[in-house]
């Protein structure tokens, strides 16, 4: 996979939770944390007279039922936001255009996102996308250390981004890279991998005996954001494109400026459990359709998320 421009950075990066993170919190999602959902359902009729090119691939279940149910966490503008109470951004217009070609709908659920690994695999969401970078760690379900601590799942690559760095408008305190950090306090979601980097540049600025970095978490990424418009923290770690779309639209754009500078690109991926092949392997040829036909062009050119588009889909390709 190979992508058209330069992007976000993180390949432990993104809105990519920490796995140990997503393993033990996502168990909490499992009780009903959704609370906005897009699409409907289909039925059995769906499957009876469907020419999308792609239908075919399907499993069956997913043809009978004619929806496929997606976890997200919709806070992240411009990749997935609400706004009147509908799921909007990135990657639900994708899920259209994807749908156009398998025949059936996406139906969006929005909930914690460190939630979201765990509840592919417990079945109560066919995929989850939302903006989740694809990793070694995620893949196999290990921790930070290596340890195993749950199911590992898969991963279908539809986007590139990395790490970046938002500051108060002004840059008041000269941040030029994350090193700058060292002895200063920043905000960041919890469980997500830009926290992981924060952690990793923090036991760096130990060893170069300066100070370390005062990580604040929080639920989500509104507060951390909050917090640096305060002036309680000297900067934000988020998605590059969320980043950006923040110091465009916050405020009016007076709130808020983004660090020219990427740490860490990688993928982003629709994430499936291990044992649904079928439904991977349809959706990779779905990606690399829109790719082709140009409509996944059209909805990046809307959002203005070009930057991380790719010319190849791929399954499993984070490292």
């Amino acid at each position: 996979m190979t992508a058209s421009t330069t992007r976000r950075t993180t390949a432990t990066r993104s809105r990519t939770a920490a796995v140990g993170a997503i393993a033990v919190a996502g168990a909490l999602v499992l009780a009903g944390c959704g609370d906005q959902t897009n699409g409907g359902g289909g039925s059995s009729e769906t499957a009876k007279a469907n020419n999308a090119p792609l239908f075919s691939k399907l499993p069956k279940k997913i043809q009978d039922a004619g929806v496929i149910k997606v976890g997200t966490n919709a806070e992240y503008a411009p990749m997935e936001s609400t706004e009147g109470g509908k799921i909007v951004g990135v990657d639900p217009d994708l899920a259209d255009a994807l749908s156009k070609q398998l025949g059936v709908k996406f139906q969006f659920t929005s909930g914690s996102f460190d939630g979201l690994i765990t509840a592919v695999n417990s079945g109560r969401y066919d995929i989850a996308m939302s903006s989740i970078t694809d990793n070694k760690q995620r893949q196999q379900g290990l921790n930070d250390k290596g340890q195993k601590l749950g199911e590992g799942v898969d991963f279908v690559d539809y986007f590139v981004a990395g790490t970046a760095i938002y500051v108060k408008k002004g840059n008041p305190e000269g941040i030029k890279g994350i090193e700058d950090l060292c002895g200063k306090t920043a905000a960041v979601q919890r469980g997500t991998t830009y926290e992981k980097a924060l952690q990793d540049q923090s036991k760096k600025c130990k060893d170069a005996g300066k100070k370390t970095i005062n990580i604040e978490s929080f639920d989500n990424d509104t507060e951390a954001q909050t917090r640096v418009k305060s002036g309680g923290a000297v900067a934000g770690i988020n998605d590059y494109p969320v980043a950006v779309d923040l110091a465009r639209k916050a405020d009016g754009g007076n709130t808020f400026e983004v660090i020219n500078k990427q740490y860490d690109a990688g993928p982003f991926g629709i994430v499936l459990n291990k044992k649904n092949t079928q439904l991977r392997d349809a959706l990779k040829e779905a990606v690399d359709a829109i790719i082709k036909d140009g409509s996944y062009k059209k909805v990046l050119d809307k959002w203005g998320a070009q930057s991380g588009a790719i010319d190849k889909s791929a399954i499993n390709g984070g490292k």
